[in-house]
């Protein structure tokens, strides 16, 4: 009887504890979802020009093409919020799938190489195909993007040991620093393609339109949805590709489909905005703070701080420099330089 008692105490206990998760990740839900709104609007007022929200809402209610004011906020600021949050939810959440991918919490689309294999495609594409357009780097930045990620998985599974997350991080630095050789030196013997490309390569989301917003829309939704529905087979993965094979899943399917939601997502990020590095790595570690352990809670998490992160960075990025401003690029890896050094300094790395 007291065996019976206790057992359905401890049932007790794990289902109250379960749903006092799940309120608490709710309730930080919606206050990064909260977040995500005002630092929307400041997207949408803070600039060279600064404009006050009730005008801000009446440009987006009732568009009048002959108010200056409204032409700013429809034709510029619009378009560069829009991508602002699908280039953040793209990288956030790319950088999260491999990090559980690979059970590695230094890993991001940047370090396993993908960002640098995109940026060389487009550089190679803007160099040999003669490619001028934001629209036009789109299909280079997928093809770089996954043929990096094919090459790093590749040269990572040779020898007995197969691709473990350390020789895939090896790898994938190895082949970001071969990447970003071979862009230098296309742009340094190819001055057109120098002046075409330096804005793009720093990493940016000003000037750009919404074309380039609905042509990496598509692809952005593919991988967004291949990698939620991936939750639970991660969080199998974090025990050990061996205990994941003894729950019944299908490792290798898991890394395949995996690594083609990094390539949709970093591939549609980078076309858009060029390779912007530390949103990838940190969010996910943000992400765990308030969620867990539980990739199902923190995968879409990451979409909504990837958002945040990258959005915050550029608004920071018009005010810290006026009449001017910073890159996104630039502020991105000014904020997330110092979390990835007090990261790898700290003596237990996240557990993942």
């Amino acid at each position: 009887m007291s065996i019976v008692t206790t057992s359905t105490n401890q049932d007790s206990t794990r289902a109250t504890r379960s749903s006092s998760g799940r309120r608490g990740t709710l309730l930080w839900v919606m206050v990064a979802i909260g977040a995500l709104f005002v630092v929307s609007i400041l997207s949408l007022v803070v600039g060279a020009s600064s404009i006050d929200p009730a005008t801000v809402v009446r440009a987006i209610v009732s568009y009048d093409p002959t108010n200056t004011d409204h032409l700013i906020v429809i034709e510029k600021r619009l378009p560069r919020t829009l991508i602002g949050l699908a280039v953040g939810a793209a990288l956030g959440l790319a950088g999260t799938v491999a990090q559980g991918l690979t059970r590695n919490p230094i890993a991001d689309p940047g370090i396993l190489g993908v960002n640098f294999g995109a940026s060389l495609l487009v550089v190679l594409g803007i160099s040999i195909a003669g490619v001028t357009t934001l629209s036009g780097y789109v299909w280079f930045a997928f093809a770089g993007a996954a043929l990096a990620s094919i090459l790093v998985y590749s040269l990572s599974a040779l020898g007995r040991d197969g691709a473990t997350p350390v020789k895939l991080a090896l790898v994938g630095s190895a082949v970001s620093a071969a990447c970003a050789s071979l862009i230098t030196a296309v742009m340094l013997t190819n001055t057109q393609v120098l002046n075409s490309v330096r804005f793009w390569q720093v990493g940016a989301i000003a000037g750009r339109g919404y074309d380039v917003f609905w042509q990496m829309l598509p692809a952005c939704i593919a991988g967004v949805a291949i990698a939620l529905a991936l939750g639970r087979q991660i969080n199998g993965l974090a025990l050990g590709d061996d205990v994941a094979r003894g729950l019944g899943q299908r490792v290798g399917l898991t890394r395949v489909l995996g690594a083609l939601a990094i390539v949709l997502l970093c591939g549609s990020a980078t076309s858009a905005a060029g390779p912007i590095a530390f949103v990838g790595l940190a969010v996910p570690h943000i992400a765990r703070m308030f969620t867990g352990s539980d990739y199902r809670r923190i995968l879409p998490f990451s979409i909504v701080l990837g958002a945040i992160m990258l959005l915050a960075c550029d608004v920071l990025g018009r005010v810290v420099a006026p009449p001017g401003e910073l890159e996104v690029g630039i502020v991105a890896a000014f904020v997330g330089a110092p979390f990835f050094l007090a990261l790898v300094r700290r003596r237990k790395l996240p557990t993942l």
